[in-house]
């Protein structure tokens, strides 16, 4: 039996645009966390929440980083 699957082309069109919503989700993720960190009075809770919101700072550069190549790539086509 043969099969006919052809991968999808590769469309990058939109990708700024997602990587940006990205961004601007976990910011908000970001914010909602340290708001939290107001009503918890567990220290192991409290570090639990800074060393997340560290990692999410550090996805947030990511993300920007490779919204600068996007539309770098993209200008360039």
């Amino acid at each position: 039996m043969a099969y006919n699957n052809k991968p999808k082309p590769d469309d990058r069109s939109d990708n700024v645009e997602k990587l940006q919503s990205m961004v601007h989700h976990t910011i908000e993720n970001m914010e909602a966390a340290e708001e939290s960190l107001e009503f918890t009075d567990s220290e192991q809770q409290r570090r639990q929440i800074e060393a997340k919101n560290q990692r999410r700072r550090e996805s947030i550069d990511s993300f920007r980083s490779e919204i600068k190549d996007e539309a770098n790539n993209t200008s360039q086509e």
